[in-house]
């Protein structure tokens, strides 16, 4: 099953987390395999797993590493160039808050679209059930489809989708992609001519969404120019420089400021207090209108370790003049 000295990635084309690692091992050239976890490799993957979540990276060594950003970071040490790191201590900065963006904000809206409408859950149920079982006949498929549909559709309040914050979901979608459409023209990535850290983690939830008819349907009909760096994510690659943040804050300042700040980082920082507290739920004020939610564990690590790169940064002048007055942004200081 495996080549002696080839990474082996377990993961699936629907798991926005999967692809992310998918494309970036596929960007920086290093070799691998790419096995879509089901039944006839459940052994292998289980020998590696700690916990039943993809992606899994089993490295040459024959060790198993699991979540997306820190498998990328680990690799990243070893596998150096092409670095996915903008010089410019603004810009990446700003790569590595996209990043947590895309995984934790971002994640709600591919959760919410694919899961929300009947077109979207039996494409997705489907897709995800034939992946599982891709010799079954058309009975068995249509009850595994029918089990996957049930199971999903009842989980969508893990990521904090429900009746309320359903709306707000989709006008930060809608608002995000059109943002990042004006941002994208002229240029292949979000942060220059090679792909950046923000890059992977936002693609990879856009990406997925892509895929599902009615979030698809959006980006496809008022976005062509995010859909080519959609597509263009799949198999990155170097094109030209980074970019000095000068020049790309005129068009990244808007989603900073409208999505980042105003939604992902209060919303943030409410989660980790609910945790910290043992709250069932919590509720936010965001953008002017109630959010509320279980709280989601991970994420309180993940802000932790987003505010520890922020404490790392050795002269926070220039990060501070370009970000201190967007909304939210106090929250990464601790």
């Amino acid at each position: 099953m495996s080549t002696p000295g080839v990474y082996r990635i377990y993961g699936s084309e629907l798991s926005p987390y999967s692809v992310k690692v998918r494309s970036y091992f596929r960007y920086k050239g290093i070799a691998h395999q790419w096995f879509v976890r089901n039944a006839s490799n459940q052994a292998d993957y289980q020998k590696y797993a700690k916990l039943p979540l993809i992606p899994l990276v089993v490295t040459p060594s024959d060790e198993g590493i699991q979540d997306s950003t820190p498998i990328i970071e680990r690799t990243e040490a070893a596998h150096a160039t092409p670095s996915i790191h903008p010089d410019d201590p603004v810009a990446a900065f700003v790569s590595a808050l996209v990043e947590e963006y895309g995984d934790e904000w971002g994640n709600k809206w591919m959760f919410h679209y694919r899961w929300a409408r009947d077109v979207d859950q039996l494409s997705a149920a489907g897709r995800i059930a034939r992946q599982q079982q891709p010799r079954s006949d058309a009975a068995t498929h249509a009850n595994s489809t029918a089990q996957v549909r049930a199971r999903m559709v009842d989980r969508v309040w893990f990521v904090g989708v429900n009746e309320l914050t359903a709306p707000q979901i989709e006008a930060s979608f809608e608002r995000a992609i059109d943002l990042l459409e004006r941002h994208l023209g002229g240029r292949a990535y979000l942060f220059g001519d090679r792909p950046a850290f923000g890059d992977f983690g936002l693609w990879a939830q856009l990406y997925c969404a892509w895929t599902d008819p009615t979030a698809g349907a959006l980006i496809e009909g008022r976005a062509p120019t995010l859909l080519a760096w959609i597509q263009r994510m799949l198999w990155p690659r170097a094109e030209g420089p980074f970019e000095a943040w000068a020049s790309l804050a005129p068009t990244l300042i808007p989603l900073l400021e409208a999505d980042v700040g105003k939604l992902f980082l209060p919303w943030s920082v409410a989660n980790a207090q609910a945790i910290t507290r043992n709250d069932e739920t919590f509720s936010v004020t965001l953008d002017g209108k109630t959010w509320t939610q279980k709280p989601q564990k991970y994420h309180a690590r993940s802000l932790a370790a987003l505010r520890e790169k922020y404490a790392k940064v050795a002269d926070k002048r220039a990060i501070d003049a370009a970000l201190g007055a967007i909304a939210g942004f106090a929250a990464l200081r601790g």
